[in-house]
């Protein structure tokens, strides 16, 4: 084997040694100029802290203590006009020298003395506005690579945590037009990768600890936040949002961060011990997790954001694979699934947070359980979203009964309706209760009216009708709010006979889990749900069951109502209170609902409830009880539409049939101009016997004009569109 030529090693050696030469020559004449290119890069940020967000930044000195270290004194940052946003008397930073070499800002050490962030809002005007100031991009945008971006972020993110952090004394302030909030770090320090720390939190009331270990250099971090012998508590939140939040200890961990095959993966972890929550929304009562965690995988690709399934949510005893995904381009798609696998059933009621399903607390059960969860929305398409949940269940049995029995309505009970909280008098659900009413003794057009509007396929389903609920996310979805609808007849029996009326989160999800359980273990028939049902939901004020409803509105017993009347009480269940405004002061129904009894008379037709009729199935036979006319004082036609209009859900929520009338569309209401009042008919015009006003009378009371056939055709399209989408026709 040939030798190479020592020639090239002495070249070789040469170049290096002049390249050396050249750096040294470099370094040193940045080392000797350093001071002078410090001071022109502090001048260059001052600069354009001043021309883009309009800073006042002083500092009193800046220079190198070391071959990469700068120390800082009396620095200063006062927006313009506003409040001083920061302070620092003593500011201290070393950076690592190979990082810096290829562009990487790594911070080696920090050390900072009495410092204050003060952050104020006061009457609008805030310290810190400048931060959400968008600025002018005169730069064609380019495509942005989110996994590139994910990764790009942590990663600055961990080059500004420094390996040694020596940190005293610095306030944090928050100030608005009703609250205050100071936090005070008596000291935080970083040494050899161990985190310790104290802050004040509002001037003693409490002592916080963040400790941990901190390596940002290998992406591995844990950290623990607790107090000295109390709970961490947030009473800034509580008084801003009415959310009461406190907790043990929360624990956070970032265990590694892969970027590869266009995709950023973070894998963190995060657990609370005896964290308590409490808002009006989430549920009346205190809900407390005693331990919980969720290994978290967050992957980012190049147009989404997504919560692998590989991620576990530990609850209790119960362990639960979610899996979220955020697509951005080029459409807008969310995706969400959550597995649980086969658990004991035990172990499944086991794990409900206390304070979430008091109906269920303490229940026996044997058996096996699994729940799945999956929903896929496509923004440009939300009325193709598909959507399933479902409880499987192996060998479930109920062995023993929480805290309500679920039985009870099998058997003779005392019903107790609540108004704003306030029980009204107690109602006996039995034939001791001469307005009881069994339900072979109510007219079967009353329990077709009632299923045809509120739960068509009550006899069919289990408690849901999964397409309603599809639905109803598309509608939701669409309209930006959350609109009525999805409650069977199952649902609201369960709202009114085991629940409080409070609309709450935590109730909604308890009202399902009750009728799960009723509907998938035979607790009780079809029949005597309807009848429980029809006995005591509400009618109007302090009007309680059928019995009641039909002697309060007509003066009748429950089987000799008739089918308009049945129709009327149908439509009411939504909003019991404003049944009363349907009336004109002759007893006779207002004509707004002249549509809605044709399309429920047509629908009870198709189903072969009823024979097909062409005087709108009763709509003008209905009269309320005489007695009850006095207090129908003559109102405004707007005035009445606007209550009826307006949303209520006094029931516990409309049911997944027909959706009530929609009294409040004013192009329907008797034009005042075309049809005159009934004494200007009667006494008033050209025409002037009796005989030609009473025909005149007649016709006017029959035949609708031709505004009012269009409209009356355009609502009826219009409603069974309605059901078309909801899947109910």
């Amino acid at each position: 084997m040939r030798r190479p030529d020592s020639r090239y090693f002495r070249i070789a050696g040469i170049v290096v040694a002049v390249l050396v030469i050249i750096l040294l020559i470099g370094g040193y004449i940045a080392y000797s100029k350093r001071e002078v290119l410090l001071q022109k890069a502090i001048s260059k940020a001052k600069a354009k802290a001043k021309r883009e967000y309009n800073l006042d930044v002083k500092i009193g000195s800046a220079h190198f203590t070391g071959f990469s270290t700068v120390a800082f004194s009396d620095v200063s940052i006062v927006p313009d006009q506003r409040d001083s946003l920061l302070s620092i008397r003593n500011f201290v930073i070393k950076v690592k020298v190979l990082p810096l070499v290829v562009g990487h800002i790594k911070l080696a050490d920090v050390i900072l003395n009495d410092g204050h962030l003060n952050l104020t809002s006061i009457k609008g005007v805030r310290n810190f506005d400048f931060l959400f100031r968008k600025k002018r991009d005169t730069t064609q945008k380019s495509k942005v690579d989110l996994a590139k971006l994910s990764d790009n972020l942590v990663n600055q993110v961990l080059y500004k945590i420094p390996d040694n952090l020596d940190l005293k004394n610095f306030l944090i302030t928050f100030r608005d037009d009703s609250s205050q909030v100071q936090v005070l770090a008596q000291q935080a320090l970083i040494r050899d990768g161990k985190l310790t720390s104290a802050f004040d939190i509002n001037k003693g009331a409490a002592i916080w600890h963040f400790a941990g270990t901190m390596h940002p250099s290998d992406k591995d971090i844990a950290v623990k936040l607790y107090a000295d012998h109390q709970k961490i508590e947030l009473p800034f939140i509580e008084k801003k949002f009415k959310l009461k939040f406190n907790l043990d200890t929360l624990t956070m961990r970032l265990d590694k961060v892969e970027h590869g095959n266009d995709e950023t993966q973070i894998y963190s972890y995060f657990a609370v011990r005896n964290m308590l929550i409490n808002h009006p929304a989430l549920s009346p009562n205190n809900i407390i997790v005693p331990n919980g965690s969720i290994n978290a995988n967050l992957f980012v690709g190049e147009n989404y954001v997504s919560v692998d399934s590989s991620s576990v949510v530990h609850l209790k005893k119960l362990r639960a694979n979610p899996f979220i995904k955020y697509t951005l381009k080029p459409t807008k798609i969310y995706e969400v699934k959550v597995n649980t696998g086969w658990v004991n059933a035990q172990d499944f009621f086991d794990s409900f947070p206390q304070g979430t399903f008091e109906s269920v607390e303490g229940i026996k059960v044997t058996g096996k359980l699994n729940y799945k969860l999956a929903l896929y929305l496509n923004t440009k398409d939300p009325d193709n979203v598909r959507f399933y949940s479902g409880l499987d269940r192996q060998n479930f049995k109920i062995l023993q009964f929480g805290r309500a029995n679920l039985a009870k309505l099998n058997q003779d009970f005392i019903y107790v309706p609540y108004e704003k909280g306030k029980p009204m008098p107690a109602r006996d659900i039995s034939p001791a209760n001469p307005n009881y009413t069994p339900l072979n003794s109510i007219t079967p057009n009353m329990r077709y009216a009632i299923m045809t509007a509120e739960d068509p396929s009550f006899y069919r389903n289990h408690g849901f009708v999964e397409e309603s609920i599809r639905k109803s996310i598309a509608t939701d979805f669409k309209e930006k709010e959350f609109k009525r609808g999805g409650s069977g007849i199952s649902m609201q029996l369960v709202k009114n006979a085991f629940l409080v009326r409070q609309k709450t989160l935590s109730r909604k999800f308890e009202e399902i889990l009750i009728v799960w359980l009723i509907e998938n273990n035979g607790i009780m028939t079809k029949d005597r749900m309807l009848e429980v049902y029809l006995n005591i939901i509400e009618w109007g004020r302090n009007v309680y069951g059928i019995g009641e409803a039909s002697r309060y509105y007509f003066n009748k017993r429950p089987s000799e109502l008739e089918l308009g009347e049945c129709i009327y009480l149908a439509s009411i269940v939504p909003s019991p209170k404003k049944g009363l405004y349907a009336f004109e002061p002759d007893g006779s129904l207002r004509y707004r609902l002249h549509g809605y009894f044709r399309l429920i008379g047509n629908l009870m037709a198709e189903r072969g409830y009823i024979n097909r009729d062409t005087n709108a199935y009763g709509f003008y036979n209905v009269r309320l009880r005489e007695s009850l006319r006095p207090k129908m004082a003559p109102v405004d036609t707007a005035a009445a539409d606007s209550v009826l209009a307006a949303p209520d859900d006094e029931q516990g929520g409309v049911g997944v049939g027909v959706p009530p009338p929609n009294i409040g569309d004013k192009k329907v209401d008797e034009d005042k101009d075309e049809k005159p009042g009934f004494f200007k008919r009667l006494f008033g015009g050209k025409k002037d016997t009796v005989n030609e006003q009473v025909k005149e009378r007649v016709k006017d009371s029959v035949k609708l004009t031709r505004q009012q056939r269009r409209e009356q055709k355009r609502l009826e399209k219009e409603k069974r569109k309605e059901l078309e989408r909801r899947g109910l026709l």
